[in-house]
């Protein structure tokens, strides 16, 4: 008979906070539906070492604005006339299976969108969908905050996650999300310590800690994944071994990235041996927010159906492992 191994288990003082996103009519939103993230008091789907009361969920990127620069595949996927229209983007997303919508914008064009104009299509936005909405400003701390601002007051009690709230810009946003009951998404460049620190500049404001989202920045396959899954997981780790500062549910962009790249976004000139270009681009998203769920991401931000797919059966099958372990 073999000898029995016995597995070393760590077991962790910590715990992830648990955030809720979106407001149903028994909290003074409009929501169908809320999403739960966080409260994971071991590493990703290691059942022997701890609970993952909630696995990871998959929000849809869509733009207030017809996106520009987006892969081909990306349109043959949506079709222009969706990508067009905000809420009937959202409304797609949902039936995508989207566990929440990811509505960003851009400064590219030639027409900037005026914060009452970006007002009224989130709330176009939230009446064509009952999930969940983060909305992010075009990355600018100015424009940011003019936007989200107005955003904020025009979906009150909505509870969005506003980002992103960054150290240039955190205190209007901050207050803003104060002010209507709102979330806020903390983005630092990928590093522990500035991590921490935009989360106690938050909280030195008064804002729950559980309205907090961190954005840790995301590198995708082949373009710094492994620095940015190192960091993620020193910081899931601090946050189990008691660290208040690191104990937010981590939110990664992942479409902003993986589509960006060579290998998503070119179909032509391209070695025979990288297959064919539509699979790859999808496989290259999708291989990217598996390997930074396993590094403690909470939400990860997809852009691609197919990637949602792929992404969401494989956080199925590893919860129902994780369910067979406790």
């Amino acid at each position: 008979m073999p000898a029995r191994v016995e597995v070393p288990v760590d077991k962790y003082r910590g715990a992830v906070r648990q955030v809720t996103l979106g407001a149903g009519p028994d909290a003074g939103g409009t929501r169908k539906r809320v999403v739960v993230v966080g409260g994971e008091t071991g590493l990703p789907f290691l059942g022997f070492e701890g609970s993952v009361p909630n696995p990871p969920v998959v929000g849809i990127e869509i733009t207030a604005q017809p996106p520009e620069g987006w892969s081909e595949p990306l349109h043959e996927a949506w079709g222009d006339s969706v990508m067009a229209d905000p809420a009937a983007w959202a409304a797609k997303a949902e039936q995508a299976g989207a566990d929440l919508i990811f509505l960003s914008v851009q400064d590219t064009g030639q027409h900037q969108l005026s914060a009452t104009e970006f007002a009224a299509r989130v709330k176009a936005v939230l009446q064509a969908t009952g999930l969940p909405l983060i909305v992010v400003g075009p990355g600018s701390a100015e424009r940011d905050n003019e936007l989200l601002v107005a955003v904020a007051d025009a979906a009150k009690g909505e509870r969005l996650a506003l980002g992103r709230c960054e150290d240039k810009n955190y205190r209007t946003i901050v207050a803003a999300a104060m002010a209507n009951g709102h979330l806020v998404v903390a983005s630092s460049p990928i590093d522990v310590n500035l991590a921490k620190q935009l989360n106690i500049l938050i909280r030195d404001m008064n804002l729950p800690l559980e309205r907090v989202l961190m954005d840790p920045t995301t590198g995708a396959l082949g373009y710094g994944l492994e620095y940015t899954y190192s960091v993620m997981e020193r910081l899931r780790l601090a946050a189990l071994q008691g660290d208040e500062m690191t104990q937010q549910p981590m939110i990664c962009t992942i479409g902003q990235e993986a589509w960006r790249q060579k290998e998503s976004r070119v179909g032509e000139g391209m070695p025979p041996e990288w297959g064919d270009w539509r699979r790859r681009a999808v496989l290259w998203e999708a291989v990217t927010a598996t390997s930074l769920i396993h590094s403690g991401a909470d939400i990860v931000i997809l852009r691609h159906p197919q990637s949602v797919a792929l992404v969401k059966q494989n956080v199925a099958e590893l919860a129902a492992a994780y369910a067979r372990r406790v």
